[in-house]
């Protein structure tokens, strides 16, 4: 597993306990298969309706704190990354999902990404039609949601543990990378981006942030797949919605800096 929100869980990784069967004696086994079947529903399970209704509400605290940050305090947007952080990790490492924390983590990114693509979009299209830079990011990550989603339910990519090994060596590769940038940052004048994100090599380690976001997305749709085929409790539907929330979050911020490095070479 690439997203330590999934790969941690014994509930999506594989690992988790099957539910003990109890001794029953004939007559409860007769009157048991006279009962209709119950719905996972009714059973307490999770369902994939239960992850798309959660990640859906996520996805809404996070489009309509960002746009009030935008239009009213996009000098919160460090205050939103910090938070959003803090609460990423608290959220991740949890044995037991937080509605509550997974909320507020949502409304934390909606005011980071509000503020980081307000002064993105000012800094690399001044004059244009508010909004016009994050609006393509956002299409952009639909589109590549789609198309990722359709990948892995026709069978056309497959999570094996190759392709999983091969995704965790990339990730830290890509981690470290932004880890250097990050801290050269304040040695070295850059355009917004850090010394290793400008040009050309800017667009490019951009593309390839994107093509390993899309790979975690696939894995995280394989986790997920797991947790509801193990018969996982409906409670951990949060923590699917909170993984796929955080790998979208990751690849709306690869689009909004490679549209924005597209448009500054223009």
């Amino acid at each position: 597993m690439s997203n330590p929100v999934f790969s941690r869980d014994p509930m999506f990784n594989g690992r988790g306990s099957s539910t003990a069967h109890a001794t029953v004696d004939a007559a409860t086994l007769d009157q048991m298969y006279g009962m209709p079947t119950a719905t996972p529903r009714e059973t307490g399970r999770m369902t994939y309706d239960d992850v798309i209704v959660r990640t859906a509400g996520l996805l809404a605290v996070i489009v309509v704190v960002g746009a009030a940050t935008w239009l009213f305090a996009p000098g919160l947007a460090m205050i939103g990354l910090i938070g959003g952080f803090v609460l990423g990790l608290v959220n991740a490492f949890k044995k037991e999902p937080s509605p509550a924390l997974i909320v507020a983590y949502a409304v934390f990114e909606g005011v980071f990404l509000g503020g980081i693509s307000y002064f993105i979009e000012t800094m690399t299209r001044p004059g244009s039609p508010a909004g016009s830079l994050a609006l393509q990011a956002v299409m952009a990550t639909v589109a590549t949601f789609a198309v990722c989603l359709f990948l892995f339910r026709s069978g056309r990519v497959r999570v094996t543990p190759k392709f999983t090994r091969w995704l965790l060596v990339a990730l830290a590769g890509y981690a470290l990378f932004a880890l250097t940038n990050f801290v050269l940052s304040f040695f070295i004048a850059s355009e917004g981006f850090g010394p290793l994100r400008n040009g050309p090599v800017g667009i490019i380690v951009g593309l390839i942030a994107v093509g390993l976001a899309s790979a975690a997305l696939i894995v995280d749709f394989d986790a997920i797949k797991r947790g509801v085929e193990g018969g996982a409790p409906r409670k951990f539907a949060w923590s699917g919605a909170f993984g796929l929330t955080v790998t979208l979050v990751w690849l709306y911020i690869e689009f909004l800096r490679l549209i924005a490095m597209f448009t500054s070479n223009r």
